[in-house]
């Protein structure tokens, strides 16, 4: 069985990333491997985690490309020259425009710390959605996995996992449970299940 090469975008810190990875030594994702970490933010720990799984990291920044369309086509020139098949964002602070979006379509995931359609959209990121979340006195909150379109959030949602709120939740120790709770579990899940489909169609192909 062909497995999917699988690229992971990321800014900052990378605990998704490292779900991710720490899921495919598992064994929990084997339909496909991360062949490529590419950040947009040449500070983000992500690399690091990346050079420690003996990952290759790339850095492509806006700065250098000035344009949204010329850093999207190096972040596409850096995808095709590597022939990735499957796209993952794991806290990748750049909006993808329609043009990129449609290129992979039913081929890049996303997770977003909330059950969508709650606390999502444009602005909606970070700890920002888990104020939100404290502000509007939610008794339930959680993750969502899902495919990414030209609507922030807006994509066919794949997996979503549940997270109850507790008295005295601030936003970090929200964040940090939904974190541990549902995306490090529904993501790495979710990759396997999109892999799986994958692997099957280039078997065919």
């Amino acid at each position: 069985m062909a497995k999917v090469r699988i690229a992971v975008l990321v800014s900052g810190g990378g605990t998704n990333l490292q779900a991710i990875l720490d899921a495919q030594n598992s064994g929990i994702i084997h339909s496909g491997a991360v062949e490529v970490v590419i950040s947009n933010n040449a500070e983000a720990y992500a690399l690091t985690r990346a050079a420690n799984a003996g990952v290759e990291g790339l850095t492509i920044t806006k700065k250098e490309y000035h344009t949204q369309e010329a850093f999207e086509d190096a972040i596409i020139a850096a995808l095709e020259e590597r022939a990735i098949d499957l796209i993952v964002l794991a806290g990748f602070m750049s909006i993808l425009s329609e043009r990129f979006t449609r290129r992979y379509d039913h081929r890049i995931l996303n997770v977003h710390p909330s059950l969508i359609p709650s606390f999502c959209g444009q602005g909606f990121y970070g700890l920002r959605v888990h104020e939100a979340a404290l502000q509007k006195g939610v008794k339930v909150t959680g993750a969502t996995v899902h495919f990414v379109n030209e609507i922030p959030d807006g994509g066919e949602i794949i997996a979503q996992k549940a997270v109850a709120v507790q008295n005295g939740d601030t936003p970090e120790t929200l964040q940090r449970r939904v974190m541990e709770e549902a995306e490090w579990i529904i993501l790495p899940a979710s990759v396997e299940a999109v892999s799986a489909v994958l692997s099957k169609q280039k078997d065919i192909d």
